[in-house]
């Protein structure tokens, strides 16, 4: 009658619920079964979170690694005349500079160009004439000058090129590069292309296919006087603190230009390969989310499993005063509890594969003999994670949300069991 009592009075995730469910929990011989369903579920949580939490970090470095080195070399705004070239462009950088979260304004005199050098045929370029102190400013490139020097860029009279070039045209610091301009001079005989060829003063590698094999810096009053455009350039780049905040610093921008312009973002000039991505990213959170799903499912089979086994325990703690209330959390907390350790499992599990990326990348290509990430198709030379607490988060919450639902109907049907037709059959 005590222990009646005890029952009766026992409040909901009480002491006596959560014994009992851990003992529901805990093997035995006859319970293989459902012993085995039970792991087998918290594996499969455990590694979909696991997965989620690696994928989603991978994917995230994979973004900003890329968007770092194309907003390391182009700007987040581009400052455009909607009246041809930028006449007094010193002074609209300079008020542009004095903008709060502007970090710097760069002036460019931009062309298309056909080098040529000792060997092999030529290759279309981008000349961007800078000034040196502007040049000093991308760190991507004046950070990663291979051979040669910046120092004296504006005197120098030569160009810098990217290393993939220099090996295409097989060029090295001090020899000459020849551009070749479409829209050269007229003369009485039509227009003849405009060629000149400029000392190579310095090789750089930023690491990314495209602009080491394309892009030409010269000084900026060399490009002009090449371009035929002197004192004036195509247009501004604007590099911000925030790139993703840079639609806030539109209106100020264009303020500070004092006459008509034609700004374009980063987002605008690369929209396709983010937009990709994005949509990448989306797709595979939802498949690997699956993971999880079949996992949960998984607990409710093995809950319909237990409740069909322990009917009779079942009908036995009705009878000695347990409610229905009772039945249904004691069989939610066993659940739960697979779920839940699954979970932190899991997110342990997916921060130590995220901290330890690259070596269990090289790990996989040395057991597999292949390279894994070539950095010739991917542009990186590693792979990189970058965790999201918010992602992480996320992850966290939808594992236990689909954890705690698969709970519920098993628990229900276990709590609507009807002592009376539980015990009439043993």
């Amino acid at each position: 009658m005590s222990e009646t009592v005890s029952i009766k009075g026992a409040g909901p995730f009480s002491a006596f619920e959560r014994v009992v469910a851990w003992r529901y929990l805990r093997s035995r011989r006859k319970e293989t079964v459902i012993s085995v369903i039970a792991i087998i579920s918290f594996i499969g949580i455990m590694l979909g979170v696991a997965t989620l939490i690696t994928v989603m970090a991978v994917m995230n470095g994979f973004r900003a690694e890329l968007l770092d080195r194309l907003l390391g070399i182009n700007g987040h705004l581009i400052v455009q005349s909607t009246e041809g070239g930028l006449g007094d462009y010193e002074e609209i950088a300079a008020r542009i500079n004095g903008l709060a979260g502007v970090r710097h304004a760069i002036p460019l005199a931009e062309g298309q160009v056909l080098a040529t050098g000792r060997v092999g045929a030529g290759t279309g370029a981008l000349v961007r004439g800078v000034r040196q102190e502007d040049i000093g400013k991308l760190a991507l490139v004046s950070g990663n000058v291979r051979q040669g020097t910046l120092g004296g860029f504006d005197a120098s009279g030569g160009a810098a090129i990217g290393k993939r070039m220099a090996d295409r045209l097989g060029l090295a610091v001090g020899d000459g590069i020849q551009l070749v301009a479409p829209e050269g001079d007229v003369t009485p005989f039509g227009i003849t292309p405009r060629q000149k060829t400029y000392p190579v003063v310095a090789i750089f590698e930023v690491g990314m296919s495209q602009y080491d094999s394309s892009v030409i810096y010269l000084p900026l009053r060399e490009a002009q006087l090449y371009f035929n455009s002197e004192d004036v350039v195509q247009s501004i780049e604007v590099f911000v603190d925030d790139p993703d905040a840079v639609d806030q610093l539109r209106p100020a921008v264009e303020g500070a230009a004092m006459r008509p312009v034609f700004l374009t973002d980063w987002r605008q000039r690369n929209q396709t390969f983010f937009s990709a991505l994005q949509v990448q990213r989306n797709v595979m959170f939802m498949i690997l989310t699956l993971i999880v799903l079949v996992a949960a499912l998984n607990i409710i089979s093995g809950l319909f499993m237990l409740v069909k086994d322990k009917s009779a325990d079942i009908a036995i703690l009705r009878t000695m005063g347990a409610t229905s209330g009772s039945i249904m959390r004691i069989f939610f907390m066993t659940g739960a509890a697979i779920g839940v350790a699954g979970t932190i499992a899991g997110v342990m599990l997916g921060i130590i594969v995220c901290m330890n990326i690259e070596p269990i990348r090289q790990f996989f290509s040395w057991i597999s003999g292949r390279t894994i990430f070539n950095p010739e198709i991917y542009f990186l030379s590693q792979l990189p994670a970058r965790m999201d607490m918010a992602e992480i988060i996320s992850v966290v919450l939808m594992a236990l949300i689909l954890s705690f639902l698969a709970t519920l109907f098993p628990a229900w049907r276990a709590a609507r069991l009807d002592p009376v037709d539980a015990l009439r059959y043993e």
